[in-house]
């Protein structure tokens, strides 16, 4: 029995820490814009006029397709969305 004990979901099931920290940087985009999109009241043709992207795109994104998505894309959506970005890096525990 294992009981290794990891800090979040990315970090027990990606294969390497680098794609650990990737996914949960895309994740907490993604959750941000749908929240955006949500809080703002869009349908999803609004929102894609909004972010840049096509109709099905937002299906993806409401529907947390992840692996649909890179990082830049979503940066891009939340520049689109007149969003800001702010990053701290800090030393891993």
């Amino acid at each position: 029995m294992n009981n290794e004990q990891f800090s979040s979901v990315w970090d027990a099931i990606e294969d390497t820490p680098e794609e650990a920290e990737n996914m949960k940087l895309r994740s907490t985009l993604m959750r941000i814009l749908i929240d955006h999109i949500i809080h703002a009241g869009l349908n999803q043709a609004q929102a894609a006029k909004l972010l840049g992207v096509t109709q099905p795109r937002i299906s993806d994104l409401m529907r947390g397709k992840i692996n649909l998505f890179g990082l830049d894309a979503l940066v891009n959506m939340a520049a689109s969305a007149g969003l800001h970005i702010e990053m701290r890096v800090r030393e891993a525990a």
